[in-house]
């Protein structure tokens, strides 16, 4: 039986990445697109020899048209760390939209399943706790963050409306925050934030007095919804992520505590638009995908400051 093949956008980035091993194992045939704006070849360099394998360096903001059989795209290329897209707005704007429109006529005319990596953005600073698929969201389109809030949003958009005009397969998935090993060192997100300073025994930056609330998804359980969502018959979008909520004060913490540094807490102004509170109800995952996050923060941080260990 032939190999089904994957296709997935910003397959070298972080989530891209540990996607494409776990396709491997599982006996896919994986095409990876990335510019590199902000992926990274050391994440997929262990797959260029594997003949499943084949890396294409492109820009999916640029028409996309690659030859032969595909049966599924994974639209994953984005800028989704703070200090890429308040870096890079427009490019930013341009993958959430040009990107996605590329993607999702690639898959129309390959027949195949496309899955969006949206994001919990989209709800904004929620005024709904925990955040449910229903909730529309509280954005400030015009503020700093909504070139990424606003690109996913148009994203899941235009993806329903490729699924109502031309009845395609498409799934929506709306990732909360996800860390783990291959997240860069100067991300900008908070996990390794945290943990590059803790290991530098430099201080900690917290925003405000830390008491927003983030829930923290392993990426070993990221990929398992991913993958989990792919091939269910689910077209609405699903929320993926860990419904443990701590404070960003309960992260620094345990951070602090694992990786045995000495540093101090630096507090600085909160950002402009930084949501409050954000944690996701994955009741309809666990129901339609029997999908459960397994991975507690402790161990999760614990195999990554590990990771981190390595490179420093």
């Amino acid at each position: 039986m032939p190999k089904r093949t994957v296709l997935i956008t910003g397959g070298a980035g972080f989530i891209g990445s540990h996607l494409c091993q776990k396709l491997l194992e599982k006996g896919y045939s994986v095409i990876c697109i990335d510019n590199f704006i902000t992926g990274n070849l050391e994440n997929i360099k262990p797959f260029l020899k594997d003949k499943n394998f084949r890396l294409e360096n492109r820009n999916v903001s640029c028409y996309i048209d690659i030859p032969g059989k595909i049966e599924y795209v994974l639209h994953g290329a984005s800028l989704a760390s703070p200090n890429d897209y308040l870096n890079f707005p427009i490019q930013t704007l341009k993958v959430g939209s040009l990107g996605t429109h590329n993607a999702l006529g690639l898959a129309k005319k390959k027949k195949a399943v496309f899955m969006l990596f949206s994001t919990s953005e989209v709800y904004g600073d929620p005024s709904i706790h925990p955040q449910k698929e229903t909730y529309w969201g509280n954005v400030n389109p015009v503020g700093v963050r909504g070139c990424y809030d606003e690109s996913k949003r148009f994203a899941e958009a235009i993806t329903m409306s490729y699924h109502r005009v031309h009845k395609m397969d498409t799934k929506i998935a709306r990732i909360f925050n996800t860390y783990g090993p291959k997240m860069r060192q100067n991300d900008g997100r908070v996990v390794p934030n945290l943990i590059v300073q803790a290991l530098k025994n430099k201080p900690l930056t917290v925003y405000g007095k830390g008491q927003q609330t983030r829930s923290f998804c392993y990426i070993e359980d990221m990929v398992d919804g991913l993958l989990r969502l792919m091939l269910c018959r689910e077209n609405n979008p699903v929320n993926l992520g860990n419904p443990s909520e701590f404070t960003i004060m309960q992260l620094v913490k345990l951070v602090l505590n694992l990786s045995g540094s000495k540093s101090k807490v630096l507090f600085k102004k909160l950002p402009q638009d930084d949501p409050k509170r954000r944690r996701p109800d994955i009741g309809k995952a666990k129901k339609i995908l029997s999908w459960n996050p397994k991975v507690p923060l402790t161990e999760g941080l614990r195999r990554t400051i590990s990771w981190f260990k390595e490179r420093n």
